[in-house]
């Protein structure tokens, strides 16, 4: 088997629909932890779901969060997976990989926007990136999470839950995305069909 991408085991994901997703577009994935297997792999991609503490606990233990910041091919991180890429997250709170500087926040709730933020919002993209080519902006993609980062200048596009959120981001050949593209219809297939072409 020719590896397009490997999946980094990171715990309670659902990985199967990933996979689904990655197959309908012709790549072959694998998901793992043996640092081996994802250090030779052409592409990441480091998804996650339920808490920052546990996923980091799992990384740490696999080895893989001692190697991962230092991979130099392209890595993907969806939803949590995302959120691990910064710096720390309040949930936890958790000390994360440090790819990215910022602190993953709390969603506050407000007046018709409850926490988790949970289902389809616009992307506002703020400058083009090869993950978002022929992305529109106020594409509507699926969000499911209640911790989030903040926009900063690694931020490539942001969506809005009563303040403004970093929807898709890049530090050099780290990419991470709050949605789940594997969720979110053609617009989804496009930015993994895009992951896919990266080099």
């Amino acid at each position: 088997m020719s590896l397009d991408v490997a999946i980094i085991d990171s715990g309670g994901a659902n990985l199967a629909s990933l996979q689904f997703a990655l197959e309908r577009l012709g790549a072959q994935s694998l998901v793992t932890s043996d640092m081996a297997v994802i250090s030779a792999a052409p592409r990441v991609l480091l998804p996650g779901v339920g808490s920052a503490l546990a996923a980091m606990q799992q990384l740490t233990t696999s080895g893989v969060a001692a190697h991962l910041p230092g991979l130099k091919q392209p890595v993907l991180g969806i939803c949590l997976g995302m959120q691990l890429l910064f710096l720390k997250s309040e949930e936890g709170p958790a000390q994360c990989l440090g790819v990215l500087p910022q602190t993953v926040r709390k969603l506050e709730p407000v007046a018709g926007r409850p926490v988790p933020h949970m289902g389809w919002n616009r992307l506002r993209i703020g400058r083009a990136d090869p993950l978002l080519d022929g992305v529109a902006d106020g594409e509507y993609v699926y969000f499911v999470h209640s911790y989030a980062a903040p926009v900063s200048g690694n931020t490539l596009a942001s969506a809005e839950y009563g303040v403004d959120i970093a929807a898709v981001v890049r530090r050099d050949n780290f990419w991470g995305t709050q949605f789940h593209p594997e969720r979110s219809t053609k617009v989804g297939a496009r930015i993994l069909a895009n992951f896919l072409r990266l080099t």
